[in-house]
C-alpha cells in the first residue's frame, strides 16, 4: 500500500480544506494506506519566508514530502489563486520534488467561479515540478462542507458526487500507476 501525504494550506484553524483533506484521508486509509498530515500553518513563518532549509520543522516537512508515494494538497482560494502560504512551501521544495508521485488538488471557495484556481494557478506548478500524474482536482464551495459536533466531516448537496469521483480516481491511480512504454529497438 501506499503512502499519502495531506497537506493543508489554509492559515486558519478551523479550516474547511483542513476538513476536505480529512475526507480524502478517512477514505484512504479505508482503502489501506497510510496517511501523514502536513499543516503547512504550523510550520515556522520566518524558516519559510526567508527559505531557510536547516530549520528542523521545515526539513521535516520537506522529509514527509519525500517519503509520500502519493500527495493531496488542499487550499481555500482567496483573490482568485491557492493561498500564499502554499506558495511560500512550494517555493522552498526542490525543483523535482514531486518526481514520481500522484498529486491531487483541492480547493474550498466561497462560489464555483474560484475552480478555475486549480487548473489555471495551481495545477502548473505541480506540473512543473515533475509529479507523475497530477489527477483531476475539485474544489468545493464553502457551504456544503460540514461538521458535527464530534468534528466529523461530511461533504453535502451537490459537492459529494464531484468530491467522490476525483477521490476514488486519486485513490485509483495510487494503487494502479501507469506502465511505462518502451521503445521497440
Amino acid at each position: 500500500m501506499a503512502r499519502i501525504l495531506t497537506v493543508s494550506g489554509s492559515p486558519r484553524i478551523p479550516s474547511r480544506s483542513a476538513k476536505l483533506l480529512e475526507v480524502v484521508a478517512r477514505e484512504a486509509e479505508a482503502d489501506g494506506h497510510t496517511v501523514d498530515r502536513l499543516r503547512l500553518l504550523d510550520l515556522p513563518a520566518d524558516a519559510l519566508l526567508a527559505a531557510r532549509l536547516d530549520d528542523p520543522e521545515l526539513a521535516a516537512s520537506m522529509r514527509q514530502l519525500e517519503l509520500a508515494d502519493a500527495v493531496a494538497i488542499a487550499t481555500p482560494v482567496y483573490k482568485a489563486a491557492y493561498t500564499g502560504l502554499l506558495k511560500c512551501w512550494l517555493d522552498v521544495l526542490p525543483q523535482l520534488a514531486l518526481a514520481g508521485k500522484v498529486v491531487l488538488p483541492l480547493a474550498t471557495g466561497g462560489s464555483l467561479a474560484h475552480a478555475l484556481t486549480l487548473d489555471y494557478a495551481l495545477r502548473p506548478v505541480l506540473q512543473s515540478m515533475a509529479a507523475r500524474h497530477v489527477v483531476q482536482g475539485y474544489l468545493v464551495v464553502d457551504r456544503f462542507i460540514e461538521s458535527d459536533t464530534d468534528g466529523v466531516t461530511t461533504i453535502s448537496g451537490e459537492a459529494l458526487p464531484g468530491l467522490t469521483d476525483v477521490v476514488d480516481g486519486f485513490l485509483q491511480a495510487v494503487a494502479h500507476p501507469p506502465q511505462r512504454v518502451r521503445a521497440a529497438s
